[in-house]
């Protein structure tokens, strides 16, 4: 009659694991177009200048930087700078 009743999971601990599932799975799907994107490097088979390549890593460092602030918001709250 009484069965085993499952341990309560914390709000905190649900959301840490569907962030690492979501996230588990998006990084490798960037870590694959990344690799396709190397694919075009294959001078054999394409023809491109060096303007196009600037423009292909200026946009992906771009989102880079912007992706990276959004993980690092908050961080820095309160640090001071020293040398």
């Amino acid at each position: 009659m009484f069965g085993k009743s499952k341990p309560k999971t914390d709000s905190k601990t649900i959301k840490e694991e569907r962030f690492k599932r979501i996230a588990s799975r998006r990084v490798q799907e960037i870590l694959n177009k990344l690799r396709l994107l190397g694919n075009c490097a294959n001078r054999g088979n394409y023809y491109y200048t060096d303007e196009q390549v600037r423009k292909i890593f200026s946009a992906v460092d771009d989102e880079w930087k912007k992706i990276k602030s959004e993980f690092n918001k908050g961080k820095n709250k309160g640090k001071e700078f020293n040398l």
